[in-house]
């Protein structure tokens, strides 16, 4: 009877032992499960992590490609490569996760998209600058007619709207921009190379308005050149909490009609390149254009 009941008591500890061993076993099946399932995580996150970093070094390249090509067009890529740079920052920092990966993958899109579109503008621009040297390579060096202004811009020249009905803000219109050389005679012969230069002829024209204040008004003419100096008298003046550094002031007496404008800007040792020029009224940019000397 009694080794009845030992048996008993052994098989009781015996199934006690083997479930505890069957728990355990159990325990540390998941928990290797648990662990290779996270490192598999960790592992899919850095990589994911090393890819959206390789694309955006791709991105950046492309920009800085873009940049090399000098047009006028390269403030606008400088400011989306800086986007670019920054991101790859913050994402270098990042411990990430899926959710925080997804979130700079989904920026890396925003940001490739845009460049696609730059892209386009760039391509479409350098075709324009192509045909633009085409054609001054096919004209004559000496050119005489003021219509031919515009086969020394490289963009497009923007015009303004004119001045909505009775709008009392005036529009400035057909801003032309041109280098000479200046011959002893007084004659002014248009050139394209930056070493025969020694005048900038800048004119644009301000539109006819009936309710328009009469009397003078001041337009602050900036040029830059390619290495981002602005020429001139290099003035600054200082509206509300902007300030302005001009090349020169143009002073016209507006009494509601229309009004061309023209004035030279003598210099030296121009630069070859890519030239910026803005026209602002006070503190207002009213007009912009640029061209190129070769």
């Amino acid at each position: 009877m009694e080794n009845q009941k030992s048996n008993s008591s052994l098989k009781a500890i015996i199934l006690i032992l083997a479930l505890l061993l069957l728990g355990s076993l159990f325990y540390i099946f998941k928990l290797t499960t648990d662990t290779q399932n996270l490192e598999t995580k960790v592992t899919a996150v850095t990589t994911e992590k090393d890819n959206v970093l390789k694309d955006l070094q791709a991105l950046k390249a492309t920009y800085v490609a873009a940049i090399a090509e000098n047009t006028s067009m390269s403030n606008e890529l400088i400011a989306e490569r800086e986007k670019v740079v920054q991101l790859m920052a913050q994402l270098e920092k990042a411990k990430g996760d899926a959710g925080a990966l997804k979130k700079y993958r989904d920026q890396y899109k925003a940001l490739e998209a845009k460049m696609k579109t730059l892209m386009v503008e760039v391509e479409t621009l350098k075709g324009e600058n192509q045909k633009l040297a085409k054609n001054l390579d096919s004209t004559s060096v000496v050119l005489q007619d003021s219509k031919n202004y515009n086969q020394v811009l490289v963009g497009q020249n923007e015009q303004l709207s004119k001045t909505v009905e009775k709008a009392s803000k005036l529009s400035v219109l057909n801003l032309k921009t041109a280098a000479y050389k200046q011959k002893s005679s007084g004659k002014q012969i248009e050139t394209d190379k930056a070493s025969r230069a020694d005048i900038l002829k800048i004119s644009f024209t301000i539109a006819e308005n009936a309710v328009a204040k009469s009397g003078d008004k001041n337009y602050y003419v900036q040029i830059i050149d390619a290495k981002s100096n602005v020429l001139g008298d290099k003035e600054t003046v200082t509206f509300g909490s902007q300030s302005l550094t001009y090349s020169f002031i143009a002073k016209v007496k507006y009494e509601n009609k229309t009004v061309d404008v023209s004035q030279d800007l003598p210099g030296k040792s121009f630069e070859k390149g890519t030239y910026f020029v803005n026209i602002f009224d006070k503190g207002e940019l009213v007009s912009k254009s640029s061209f190129t000397l070769r």
